[in-house]
């Protein structure tokens, strides 16, 4: 089995009811998102991937549906709040649908990491 790990990052903003403390307050972050796939076979230049088509996608994701934004008002999180658990899944959902799956490259996200401060992250794995 092989992982390969893309690191992206961006900023956005929450507010976070009935956890208690300061999260209840509108408030931001710098997020640091780590992207894990894996798979079991190489491919003819023996990669498991291009790293460039993994950083592709998920900046997508990150740049494009989430950078700058205030996560409350995204129809992803409507109903829901947009805590780092519920990011990191949203992320490993998205860069997985994106990337597709083909049994032939056999990639797929296994883990997502959504660090909301230097010492603070949620991970899910798929």
């Amino acid at each position: 089995m092989f992982e390969l790990k893309v690191k992206s990052r961006f900023a956005g903003a929450h507010q976070l009811t009935m956890v208690g403390q300061k999260c209840e307050n509108l408030h931001g972050h710098n997020w640091h998102v780590e992207v894990c796939v894996t798979g079991e076979k190489l491919n003819s230049a023996g990669v498991l991937a291009d790293f460039g088509d993994i950083k592709k996608v998920v900046r997508k994701v990150v740049e494009e549906e989430l950078d700058h934004k205030f996560l409350n008002e995204l129809e992803i999180f409507e109903g829901i709040q947009p805590t780092s658990e519920r990011i990191a899944v949203y992320i490993a959902e998205r860069v997985q649908a994106l990337l597709g799956y083909d049994p032939d490259k056999n990639i797929r996200v296994s883990k997502v990491m959504a660090w909301e401060s230097d010492d603070a992250c949620a991970t899910y794995f798929t």
